[in-house]
C-alpha cells in the first residue's frame, strides 16, 4: 500500500492505492479535504468482436450516506442514478475515452464510488482524477493523464476550484479537463461572458490541470506497471492495399459531396458495397467477410481525409458551404395549438419543435440528491427519438446523451428567465427533436427561447446557440461555423456556444488535439 498527499490550488489532495479493491485491474482511494471517492478500473479478458469502436462504460455512483443522509421515499435505497450522477459520469469520459488505443477491443468498466462528500469539494472533479489514476495504475492500456478543474469570473478575477458561496455570485462556471498538452473538455454556464474572458478562463485553468497532472506523474512514477499486450488483428495486407487501388477518387468524392445526408448515406454506402464486391471477385469469400471491419474502417478513413483537404484547400464543406455559412434557417411561433407555447425551429437537416408548459409553484421538480435539497422551478428536457436520424432503435426512456444535451440547453436559457418574484410559475421546456444532422443542443436553444416568448414569459433576451468545429493540418487551421454531423465526427473539435447578443450563456468544447492557440479559440468564439 502507498499513500501520497500534496496541497494543489488551496485543496489537500490524498491519494492512497493498494488499499481498497484489490480485485479490479487497478484501483485508487482519493481524498480531496472531506470529499472522498473510490474509482475501480476492470477490463474483460476477450476482446468483442464485431465493434468498430472502444467499449468504455463510466458509472458515477452517489451514496447518500457519504452526505450524512438516507435516500427519501418509499424505497430507502439508492436506484438509478440522478441527473448529477449521470452529468459526472459524462465529465469523466468525455476527456478519458479519447486516450485508449484505438485498436482496444476489450470491455473496460470504470465506476467511481462517491463515499464522503463536502459540498465545497463537489466529487465530480476527484472522480477524473480518481479515474486517471486507477486506469494509470491498472494493466490496461491507456495514454495519458487527465486532471479537471472547476473555474469561476468572480469581481474581474478568476478563481480556480472556487468555493459554492463563491459560485453563488460568480459569472462563470465551467469545468474543465484536459492534459499536460491540452485541454480535452469543456462544460459550463456563464452570465453574458466575453469571449476573451472566457479564453483567460480557459488558459488559465490549463495552468491549474498541469499542477495536478504533475502530481499524478510523481504517483506514477513510484509504482512500476506492467500493461497488458493487447491482442492484435492486422488485417492481410495485400487486401487493404488492393481494396485502396480500387477505389475511385473522383467517384468518391461524387457519392461524399451528394446533397442531403440521406442521399449521402445511400451513395457512399453503395459505393462501398460496389468496392465490396469487386474485391470478393479477387479475393477468397470468406477472407473479406473476416476482415470487414478493416475494410470499412479504411473506406471511412478516405472518406475522413477527402472531406478535411476540401474544406482546407477548397474551402469547400459537404454540404457546398463556405467555412464561415450558417445552413438556411426558419423559424415558426404558435406550431401547437394547446399548449403555453410553442416554436418550430430548422437549420439545414437539424429540426427541433420546443415546447413550453407553464404551472404554479406546487409543480415544482423536488430536489433531493447527494448535495443538494429543495425545488427547481425551470426545468429543459430533451428527447431524441431514432427517427431523427433515420434509424431503428429500441426506446427505453431518456439516455445519458439526452440527459447532457438537456442540461447544457437548460444552462443556456436559464440567465435570461426573469425573477421568481416577478414571474411566480414554475417553467418546463420540452425540445422534441424531429431530425438531427448537427447540433440539435443548440437548436434546442433557439426553439426553446422562441417557445417562451410566444408563452409570454418576459425574458431578458433572446438567446441562441451555435456548433463550431476545427479542421487542424499541419499550418492550416480552418474554423467551421454551424457543423454537421459528417464534421462533428471527422474534425478536431467540436464546441458549442449559446448566448445573447452581449456575451455567452453556456459553452460546451470536446478537443482532440492539442496545439489550439488562444487566438484559435478566441476567433472561433468570435465567429460563434
Amino acid at each position: 500500500m502507498k499513500t501520497w498527499k500534496r496541497d494543489l490550488l488551496g485543496r489537500t489532495i490524498v491519494v492512497e492505492h493498494g488499499k481498497v479493491a484489490k480485485q479490479a485491474n487497478g484501483s485508487v482511494f482519493v481524498r480531496m479535504e472531506d470529499t472522498a471517492v473510490i474509482a475501480a478500473a476492470t477490463m474483460s479478458s476477450r476482446r468483442t468482436e464485431g465493434i468498430d469502436f472502444v467499449p468504455l462504460t463510466v458509472e458515477f455512483q452517489e451514496r447518500f450516506y457519504a452526505a450524512g443522509k438516507i435516500p427519501g421515499g418509499f424505497v430507502k435505497r439508492e436506484g438509478r442514478p440522478s441527473e448529477s450522477a449521470i452529468l459526472s459520469a459524462r465529465t469523466i469520459d468525455r476527456p478519458i475515452r479519447p486516450l485508449f488505443p484505438k485498436n482496444m477491443r476489450n470491455e473496460i468498466q470504470l465506476i467511481v464510488t462517491v463515499v464522503s462528500a463536502d459540498p465545497e469539494n463537489p466529487p465530480d472533479l476527484a472522480g477524473v482524477l480518481a479515474a486517471s489514476l486507477a486506469l494509470n495504475l491498472s494493466d490496461i492500456p491507456f495514454n495519458g493523464i487527465v486532471a479537471a478543474v472547476r473555474v469561476g469570473l468572480i469581481d474581474g478575477e478568476i478563481v480556480i476550484l472556487p468555493t459554492e458561496a463563491q459560485l453563488k455570485r460568480s459569472l462563470l462556471d465551467i469545468v474543465v479537463a484536459g492534459t499536460e498538452d491540452a485541454i480535452t473538455m469543456v462544460e459550463g454556464e456563464a452570465k453574458e461572458v466575453e469571449e476573451s474572458q472566457m479564453v483567460e478562463a480557459l488558459l488559465k485553468a490549463h495552468e491549474a490541470i498541469k499542477e495536478v497532472v504533475e502530481f499524478e506523474k510523481e504517483i506514477l512514477s513510484d509504482v512500476s506497471v506492467e500493461k497488458v499486450e493487447l491482442q492484435q488483428d492486422e488485417p492481410p495486407a495485400e487486401l487493404l492495399s488492393h481494396f485502396e487501388k480500387l477505389v475511385d477518387v473522383e467517384t468518391l468524392d461524387s457519392c461524399l459531396f451528394t446533397q442531403g445526408k440521406k442521399s449521402r448515406q445511400r451513395a457512399v454506402g453503395e459505393y462501398f458495397s460496389e468496392l465490396v464486391e469487386k474485391l470478393k471477385e479477387e479475393f477468397d469469400v470468406e477472407l473479406v467477410e473476416e476482415n470487414m471491419s478493416h475494410i470499412s474502417e479504411a473506406y471511412e478513413q478516405m472518406l475522413k481525409q477527402r472531406m478535411r483537404e476540401s474544406i482546407v484547400k477548397k474551402g469547400i464543406r459537404l454540404d457546398g458551404r463556405k467555412p464561415h455559412e450558417i445552413r438556411p434557417i426558419t423559424c415558426e411561433i404558435g406550431f401547437l395549438p394547446r399548449v403555453h407555447g410553442s416554436s418550430l425551429f430548422t437549420r439545414g437537416e437539424t429540426q427541433s419543435l420546443g415546447i413550453v408548459t407553464l404551472g404554479a409553484p406546487m409543480d415544482e421538480q423536488v430536489v433531493d440528491s447527494l448535495l443538494e435539497e429543495g425545488s427547481k422551478r425551470f426545468m429543459l428536457h430533451y428527447n431524441f427519438p431514432p427517427f431523427s436520424t433515420g434509424e431503428v432503435k429500441a426506446i427505453r426512456g431518456p439516455s445519458r446523451r439526452e440527459i447532457g444535451h438537456g442540461h447544457l440547453a437548460e444552462r443556456a436559457l436559464s440567465f435570461v428567465l426573469p425573477d421568481e418574484d416577478t414571474f411566480p410559475y414554475t417553467i418546463r421546456v420540452v425540445s422534441e427533436i424531429l431530425e438531427s444532422n448537427g447540433s440539435s443542443s443548440m437548436a434546442t436553444v433557439c426553439s426553446g427561447s422562441l417557445a417562451l416568448m410566444d408563452a409570454g414569459v418576459p425574458i431578458q433576451q433572446h438567446v441562441a446557440g451555435v456548433a463550431m468545429g476545427l479542421i487542424f493540418e499541419e499550418d492550416n487551421q480552418v474554423v467551421l461555423t454551424d457543423i454537421l454531423g459528417a464534421e462533428d465526427h471527422w474534425g478536431d473539435m467540436d464546441f458549442k456556444v449559446a448566448g445573447t447578443k452581449n456575451g455567452i450563456t453556456a459553452f460546451q468544447m470536446d478537443c482532440k488535439v492539442s496545439g489550439v492557440s488562444k487566438e484559435l479559440l478566441e476567433k472561433a468564439l468570435k465567429e460563434a
